[in-house]
């Protein structure tokens, strides 16, 4: 992908996905700003990432900030779009996984942290972002959605429901500025090892449940989808090659993204990679016949 003269917000940017999403974006091209809230790795993270430019003027700037925060989200707007040229990309990888347990034994402070972090952070990154998006009349939205979004997960009811929220927020967005020319797509990267697995092998089989807990352990012993592979997909839904594409939740694991650009027409005529209710009549059921 080719991202020269293009640049990007990337929340939650200094370590996991967030930080393998970034070197593929410093590496085809793009500046981007790095946003998290571990200041210090988030400063080296851009020391190391600005060592592998390949274009003179990239730039690879770092600010510490904090999603849930509607002050912070708007000093880390107008930070970029002071600082950098050519912006016209957001990725919202900013993420938590929250409590893990029974729905009703969870801690509810950490529940609404969960929604604080997953849901209001994207909303209020979109919605400092949007009106620069809107000048320019062109720009690409990425939401990182995951597990539960599109089936229900037990035991992870705050992560499950922040995930399907953010893709019904990525589909109506991109209704909302289809006029402006800005995609809004959602990216499910699949399951990777990364510290949200590290959370639910600390929290056990009495917390995670059975099923969740031999799926994490055996995850951890497979090695996990690739971060590169949805680092890629990210990379690809910036660029030019998917203009247009717009309103859909794509896996990276799963979903044959590369060859998305040929089908750009027919996708835009279906409601292929939505959320959709289903009817009994879509599995041949004739329930409303008299």
């Amino acid at each position: 992908m080719n991202l020269t003269g293009r640049s990007a917000i990337i929340t939650g940017a200094n370590q996991g996905l967030g930080r393998t999403i970034a070197e593929h974006f410093v590496r085809d091209g793009a500046s981007v700003l790095l946003v998290a809230r571990g200041e210090e790795l988030l400063r080296r993270t851009a020391t190391e990432l600005s060592a592998l430019a390949p274009h003179a003027g990239q730039r690879v700037l770092a600010l510490k900030g904090d999603v849930a925060c509607p002050e912070s989200c708007r000093e880390v707007v107008a930070h970029a779009v002071r600082e950098l040229p050519g912006l016209c990309v957001l990725v919202n990888n900013a993420g938590i996984q929250g409590p893990i347990g029974r729905f009703e034994e969870v801690a509810w402070e950490d529940w609404l942290e969960t929604v604080r972090v997953n849901l209001l952070g994207t909303a209020l990154m979109c919605r400092g972002f949007i009106p620069h998006l809107r000048r320019k009349r062109y720009g690409k939205v990425i939401n990182l959605s995951g597990g539960g979004a599109a089936a229900p997960r037990p035991r992870f009811s705050a992560y499950a429901a922040t995930k399907a929220a953010v893709v019904r927020l990525t589909e109506t967005l991109a209704c909302e500025l289809a006029d402006a020319h800005v995609d809004v797509n959602a990216v499910a990267p699949g399951a990777l090892n990364t510290r949200l697995l590290d959370e639910v092998l600390a929290a056990g089989p009495e917390k995670a449940g059975q099923e969740g807990y031999a799926k994490a352990l055996a995850q951890r012993d497979q090695g996990g989808a690739s971060p590169e592979q949805a680092a890629a997909l990210v990379t690809f839904l910036a660029s030019a090659q998917t203009d247009g594409i717009s309103g859909r939740l794509f896996s990276a694991v799963w979903d044959d993204w590369p060859r998305l650009a040929r089908r750009r027409e027919q996708l835009a005529q279906s409601d292929v990679y939505t959320l959709r209710r289903i009817m009994p009549e879509d599995r041949g059921m004739q329930w409303n016949c008299a």
